[in-house]
């Protein structure tokens, strides 16, 4: 990589794992928190959804004020946010307050992801995006894994030490963006496609992405309480957790690789029956067993891969006009069973006790291969299947950044997009603002 790229890409980067670093803490110190204070599973869910909430809520909203403003302040603006909801849920303990309070960190983070991804775009051409959407991957997961192990030692300097050393780093993420050097990014604007017309061209793309935010919205809202539930104190928590992300990092890349060379339908049924094996792995293992880690390591690249490889599988079938739109729309997809689940699998566990969240992966996995095999033998695999791009769940903006030439060249010859109900083409029109 050129010293002129890593100049241009070293602020956003920096400023992502920085507000990363401390923002990650309140995945498992919300749930913690509350569940000490007695709170039932149901309600500890309905706080977690608002973070999840305010993500699909930012996804669709937040670009028109970036255009407003400009990127430097909005950045500020959403980073000056996230750090105010993060010290304030250190002052109090209230349920419906901080469901406030998580929305609005939910809806400033994927502002925080739009400013740094669209920012990434500027800096290099679709040669480089691989190695930018690499480091911006390394950035991200790299700042959860680190944040989920120091929990525990934060933690024992006090209740509020947690939230306000991550709210210091929100803070203090600014820094990078207003002081390296920089160029004024542009910002597109385009429509994604609605879910009729996903569904007529990626029924699997569709339902892959969706129960991907069903199950990782889970594993971030839900796993922590599961975890204390069967015995564990916060630091073991932090670092069960950090297992979890770690998989997800470093096992997307071979799994990706694995699907560039196979039918990625027999990749997705793979996925998800390994899923179900471990969940029901973890439900017959004693908390005090040393396989723990190992299997929570298998598990989160596993819940973690599926929509990546669904999105690459969607991208198979797509015309190369039409790629960012669709990716955009299977964003939104994602978001909205994220936003969905813990407010669904909570009451599971509020039923059935913490081994009901397993229970619920089981299903939600199985639900999942049975339709893929359904779907498997509908369609057969196209000839020249587009590239893996190891991906986390984006703003809307980094549908673009996945925008390598290997991926637009694979795409070139594929057929237009038909809406599934008018039997039109669905191929929007690419817009864009100054």
């Amino acid at each position: 990589m050129s010293p002129r790229l890593l100049a241009m890409a070293l602020a956003p980067l920096l400023g992502l794992f920085i507000i990363a670093l401390g923002n990650g803490l309140l995945y498992s110190l919300t749930t913690l928190r509350l569940g000490e204070a007695g709170e039932s599973a149901t309600m500890i869910g309905i706080v977690s959804s608002g973070f999840f909430i305010g993500l699909t809520l930012g996804a669709v909203f937040n670009d028109r004020l970036i255009l407003r403003i400009g990127h430097i302040r909005a950045y500020s603006s959403f980073a000056s946010l996230i750090a105010a909801t993060i010290l304030l849920q250190g002052l109090f303990v209230d349920t419906w307050g901080w469901f406030a309070l998580r929305l609005l960190n939910g809806w400033a983070t994927v502002g925080v992801f739009l400013v740094i991804e669209s920012w990434l775009l500027l800096a290099g051409d679709a040669k480089i995006r691989g190695r930018l959407l690499a480091l911006y991957m390394i950035a991200l997961y790299g700042a959860g894994v680190l944040g989920q192990a120091l929990l525990g030692d934060l933690v024992s300097l006090g209740d509020s030490a947690p939230f306000t050393v991550a709210g210091m780093l929100a803070a203090l993420s600014v820094l990078p963006i207003v002081i390296l050097p920089r160029v004024s990014p542009l910002l597109e604007q385009v429509e994604p496609l609605k879910p009729r017309q996903l569904l007529g061209v990626t029924p699997s793309g569709l339902v892959g992405c969706f129960g991907s935010g069903v199950a990782i919205a889970a594993v971030y809202a839900l796993l922590p309480l599961y975890l204390q539930r069967i015995g564990m104190d916060v630091g073991e928590v932090g670092h069960m957790m950090a297992w979890v992300i770690l998989g997800a990092m470093l096992l997307q890349y071979p799994v990706g690789r694995w699907s560039d060379r196979k039918d990625r339908q027999d990749v997705l049924i793979a996925l998800g029956a390994l899923c179900v094996v471990l969940s029901v792995v973890i439900l017959l293992l004693p908390s005090s067993s040393p396989w723990l880690p190992a299997v929570l390591f298998l598990f989160g690249g596993g819940v973690f891969a599926v929509y990546p490889v669904a999105v690459s599988h969607a991208a198979d079938r797509a015309p190369m006009d039409a790629l960012v739109p669709m990716i955009q729309g299977l964003l939104l997809i994602n978001s909205l069973g994220s936003a969905m689940s813990p407010l669904a699998i909570s009451p599971v566990m509020t039923s059935y006790g913490a081994d009901g969240l397993f229970w619920a992966f089981a299903v939600i996995n199985l639900a999942m291969v049975s339709f893929f095999m359904w779907r498997r033998g509908k369609r057969p695999a196209p000839e020249h299947p587009a590239p893996f791009a190891p991906t986390a769940t984006f703003s809307p903006t980094g549908a673009e950044l996945r925008m390598t030439e290997e991926l637009i060249h694979a795409a070139q010859d594929h057929p237009p997009i038909v809406d599934a109900v008018t039997g039109e083409s669905a191929t929007p029109t690419r817009t864009e603002t100054a």
